[in-house]
């Protein structure tokens, strides 16, 4: 495949946390020749949505001792099935025997047969993909998401990857969980991932859009982008929903001081030290 680097494509390190599988297992994926992934700038492996798809699958095959030619030729009716890029409303895949079967939300099966083996949604979120297993996953769906929350808060400081994926698999089922999207961005905004950030925030802000600290948030990531005039409106929205955000008048201070507006740069400076009282 031709070398890329654009926002549709993920890195090793990426892959690892989104699928939870350790770099052996996806090296010894590739090669198989399961998946061929691109190339980046510096020779890195690039891999898209398909991939990661393929990836998922191949290992959840591997794992029920499926034999490596099967696996192939499974893949490639898998490959074959899947739009080149992952839609809205998310995808299910299923594999009965070596067999893969793929619907959208609509519930319309491409192929139906064999025995049951695994059973996985590949949902949208903030504009990255999570996985979540069927297999594994509890019956009820806010509580499911609250357990995946505490888990992924649970591992925060010695596994970050699998916490991002706790994080996104409970978004998937409840996006209406403000401190999942909160936790999430702040594990974001430390590894100054600024501009999935923005994506981030956006998608929460659809599903909690008077949560204040979600707008400053996605101010934050505009201001490290040097968005600025959005990052001021951000800030502004913030402080609409919440005026004690001490944060966010300092922020907001420095940009205007920025602008020359040495009245309202003033005004905010004002109102961040009265907060630090």
């Amino acid at each position: 495949m031709t070398a890329t680097d654009d926002g549709s494509t993920f890195t090793l390190r990426r892959v690892q946390a989104m699928l939870g599988l350790s770099r052996h297992v996806v090296a010894g994926l590739v090669a198989a020749g399961f998946v061929t992934p691109a190339r980046g700038r510096r020779n890195e492996w690039r891999f898209t949505f398909q991939d990661l798809t393929l990836l998922r699958t191949a290992h959840a095959l591997q794992a029920q001792s499926i034999p490596a030619r099967r696996i192939l030729r499974s893949l490639a009716r898998l490959r074959a099935t899947l739009p080149a890029e992952l839609p809205l409303s998310g995808l299910r895949i299923t594999a009965m025997g070596a067999d893969i079967a793929v619907r959208d939300r609509s519930g319309q099966w491409q192929s139906d047969s064999g025995q049951l083996l695994l059973d996985f949604d590949v949902a949208p979120v903030a504009g990255t993909v999570t996985f979540f297993d069927h297999a594994a996953a509890p019956k009820s769906g806010e509580a499911d998401a609250r357990a995946l929350f505490d888990r992924a808060l649970a591992l925060e400081a010695s596994d970050p990857g699998a916490a991002e994926s706790a994080y996104l698999q409970a978004l998937a089922l409840d996006p209406g969980l403000e401190d999942a999207w909160l936790n999430l961005g702040a594990m974001w905004a430390d590894a100054e991932r600024f501009a999935e950030l923005v994506r981030l925030s956006d998608a929460a802000l659809a599903h909690c859009a008077d949560c204040a600290l979600l707008h400053f948030n996605r101010g934050v990531a505009l201001d490290h982008l040097d968005r600025l005039d959005e990052a001021v409106a951000s800030y502004e929205r913030a402080l609409e929903l919440d005026e004690t955000l001490a944060d966010a008048h300092f922020n907001l201070a420095r940009l205007r001081e920025e602008a020359g507006d040495e009245r309202g740069a003033l005004r905010h400076f004002n109102a961040y030290r009265r907060l630090q009282r």
